[in-house]
């Protein structure tokens, strides 16, 4: 269906589109493309998010995944059967279990049959899986799908050296005492020296946190604005927490672990006195990015089930919301590298008919207090909407008030592929508990990339 500019206007479109639940598509000169697919969001769920080395630390990921496919399953009382196809995301993978979306399925007892892959795309990983799946519901390919995230930093893959490995293959090769002594002549002890997977970007070798700090400088975030968003995401996760908000979150009996894990277990509550007092983690001495207003590496899993309207109500399923449109970004990844939202959420609205009035619910994902205040401010900057989003003036930002209102990574924890779903579910779930229809999702991710998402609540939809 076409709705052309000149038979209506961007107002009442914006109106149409609403009432009638259609999914904007893209935006084109003069038209907009409607899908009649309404494309929903039925249920997620996610591991307690642990600080990597605690009760997951004896695991592999593919049982942290294994646990949200069967959870999963057992929240929406769904067949394995009924599942067309899984996506998972995954960053530091586990070279055993490589695909971790077919190993996962596979050891949550889905049938041979099913089809899956894995996605990677850093810190928005999972929402790549969702907008993948999305892409199979639209096309017509499948039309049930389980799209979610995995991370495991208790046990990264650490390497030999290049040098070793060269020697160590060309020793598997060798036939002869002579060839074999011949190579052990070219060992040398700095061989042995190991390569640490590092957050690090690979174009400019800078690790996450000194761009964060470089980002903090540019845009004057001061260390005080930086501890005192921190404070707030611990605050507020642990509000929600106390208060049962946290209905996405499955308990895990982990063999070994004497206690079931119930909760997310870095949500601390400090003081503004006690945050000063932490040194600077990255760019020292004067840095502003320390280890309380920065995420904290994360051991988790997260899965949730995406179909279209129709098939929901044959299943007997109730929604959460309607995935009503995406985009992803992409900009420099030395000196914009965590701009992401303040990249996306302009272009999602624009393309959607909406302004920030609109939105009753933001979920942004935290990976510095300092980044997110960075990415308001730029937002606020008459001279950064000029120059990089074209503007004529500033853009304005989300309403402090509906932001991130249940915590966030800073407090709840970043597994980086899982969080994408998490921000999802939460996002639909305070629709429901605040009252909101519409709300975004964004994220930042390494190589200087981003997405934001619209969601739409459904009017079934609770928050269980």
């Amino acid at each position: 269906m076409f709705v052309s500019l000149r038979d209506v206007s961007l107002r009442g479109i914006k109106r149409l589109w609403l009432k009638n639940g259609f999914r904007c598509l893209s935006t084109a000169p003069g038209a907009f493309e409607f899908n009649k697919k309404n494309i929903v969001l039925v249920d997620g769920v996610r591991s307690p998010f642990l600080l990597s080395g605690t009760s997951y630390a004896k695991l592999m990921p593919h049982e942290l995944a294994r646990h949200s496919l069967l959870s999963l399953l057992r929240k929406t009382k769904l067949d394995k059967a009924a599942i067309d196809y899984i996506v998972y995301g995954s960053v530091i993978q586990e070279v055993k279990t490589s695909n971790i979306a077919r190993e996962a399925a596979l050891a949550a007892g889905f049938s041979d049959k099913t089809p899956a892959h894995t996605v990677t795309m850093a810190c928005i990983s999972s929402n790549a899986a969702i907008t993948t799946g999305m892409g199979f519901i639209a096309t017509g390919t499948f039309d049930t799908i389980v799209a979610g995230g995995v991370e495991f930093m208790s046990d990264v893959p650490i390497r030999f050296s290049r040098k070793m490995r060269s020697l160590m293959m060309k020793a598997s090769k060798a036939k002869s005492l002579g060839q074999q002594l011949s190579l052990l002549a070219q060992f040398r002890p700095n061989f042995l020296t190991p390569e640490l997977p590092a957050v690090a970007e690979f174009s400019s070798g800078e690790t996450m946190g000194h761009s964060a700090d470089r980002l903090a400088a540019a845009f004057n975030v001061t260390r005080q604005e930086q501890d005192e968003y921190a404070l707030r995401s611990h605050a507020l996760a642990k509000e929600a927490q106390e208060k049962g908000y946290f209905t996405d979150l499955v308990p895990f009996k982990v063999s070994g672990v004497d206690y079931t894990i119930s909760e997310d277990n870095g949500i601390r509550v400090s003081t503004k006195e006690q945050l000063a007092k932490l040194k600077a983690a990255f760019v020292k001495p004067h840095g502003t990015i320390t280890a309380a207003n920065a995420s904290f590496l994360t051991d988790g899993a997260s899965a949730c089930l995406i179909t279209t309207e129709e098939k929901a109500k044959q299943l007997d399923l109730k929604p959460k919301a309607y995935l009503r449109n995406f985009t992803f970004v992409s900009q420099d990844p030395v000196d914009q590298l965590l701009l992401g939202p303040a990249y996306g959420i302009p272009k999602l609205l624009q393309r959607s008919g909406l302004t920030l009035k609109d939105i009753d619910a933001w979920e942004v994902h935290e990976a510095f207090a300092g980044q997110i205040v960075a990415n308001i401010k730029a937002l606020e900057s008459d001279w950064w909407c000029k120059t990089y989003l074209g503007l004529s003036e500033k853009y304005g930002s989300p309403d402090i008030n509906k932001f991130n209102n249940w915590g966030g990574s800073l407090s709840i924890g970043h597994p980086f592929a899982a969080t994408g779903v998490r921000l999802c579910m939460h996002a639909a779930n305070r629709l429901v508990r605040e009252d909101g229809k519409l709300a975004v999702v964004s994220a930042c991710a390494a190589g200087g990339q981003g997405v934001a998402m619209l969601l739409e609540r459904h009017p079934e939809a609770t928050a269980n």
